[in-house]
């Protein structure tokens, strides 16, 4: 079992920036990828980045590509989301995710709100 806490979530102007941190514990270990997603009251979550545990590679998501920059300190088994320039179309609960090797993202965290004013 992985168990994930998410922070850092709040509330911001528009262009404006914030920094979400997951913490991960237990079978750490076994970790493959971590993600960010978010979702919006009656919206499908969707995905916003993620990083190879091991390696470090990152995906993003067309929306953020440019603003958002995911990251991961292996030593202190968090993920990070910069987040920059931040848009209200940004406003979401966003959630992290661990994929362990050979399943899909099967562990989540509570989700931390962020909300953009404009």
């Amino acid at each position: 079992q992985v168990q994930l806490v998410e922070s850092g979530g709040g509330v911001v102007q528009a262009g404006g920036s914030l920094r979400l941190s997951c913490a991960a514990s237990g079978r750490t270990f076994t970790i493959y990828n971590m993600g960010w997603f978010r979702q919006t009251p009656g919206k499908e979550r969707e995905f916003v980045a993620a990083v190879t545990w091991s390696v470090g590679s990152t995906y993003y998501a067309d929306s953020v590509k440019g603003r958002f920059t995911i990251s991961r300190n292996n030593a202190e088994n968090t993920a990070y989301l910069q987040m920059n320039s931040l848009k209200p179309e940004d406003t979401a609960v966003y959630y992290c995710a661990a994929q362990t090797i050979g399943t899909t993202y099967n562990y989540w965290g509570q989700g931390t709100q962020v909300t953009v004013s404009s």
